[in-house]
């Protein structure tokens, strides 16, 4: 299992998924270009004393990031036909996240094995990045008993 950032706007919400990351023994995979400056100090400031323990791979673009992909890539999007308690996980999955201000593009959307959507009461947009990343993570995990040991 991965977690994986297209293109992501805010660094807060990149610290909290490399802290979600580590927590879960979860590699993630940075979509670039990002929003901000990424540098050492940036890591220390979003994901605290986390990020040093977390297992992240930035890849130059979209392109460079599929050349890679073993296995299927989980699009998480408000686009999604399939509802997260409908999706069927495997180990190997990548969850993959868009942008927090543009989300996917269609490229992204057409390189995806599903497309899933986490339901939200009506009316409203969607979830932030790293609560969907932990609400999906934590359903992927679940499903494919993966959690790490205690």
């Amino acid at each position: 299992m991965r977690l994986a950032l297209f293109e992501p706007d805010i660094a807060g919400n990149v610290g909290a998924v490399l802290r979600l990351g580590a927590c879960f023994d979860t590699p993630v995979d940075l979509i670039e270009p990002m929003g901000f400056a990424w540098n050492d100090a940036a890591l220390r400031r979003a994901a605290m004393d986390y990020g040093g323990q977390a297992d992240v791979v930035r890849h130059a673009d979209f392109h460079a990031f599929a050349e890679k992909l073993p296995d299927r890539v989980i699009l998480f999007t408000t686009r999604g036909s399939i509802p997260l308690n409908q999706a069927r996980f495997e180990p190997g999955d990548t969850l993959l996240f868009g942008s927090e201000g543009r989300g996917a593009p269609d490229y992204v959307h057409e390189r995806a094995d599903l497309a899933v959507r986490i339901p939200i009461r009506a009316g409203l947009r969607s979830l932030n990045l790293a609560v969907s990343a932990g609400i999906s993570l934590a359903e992927a995990l679940r499903q494919t008993d993966g959690f790490p040991p205690q």
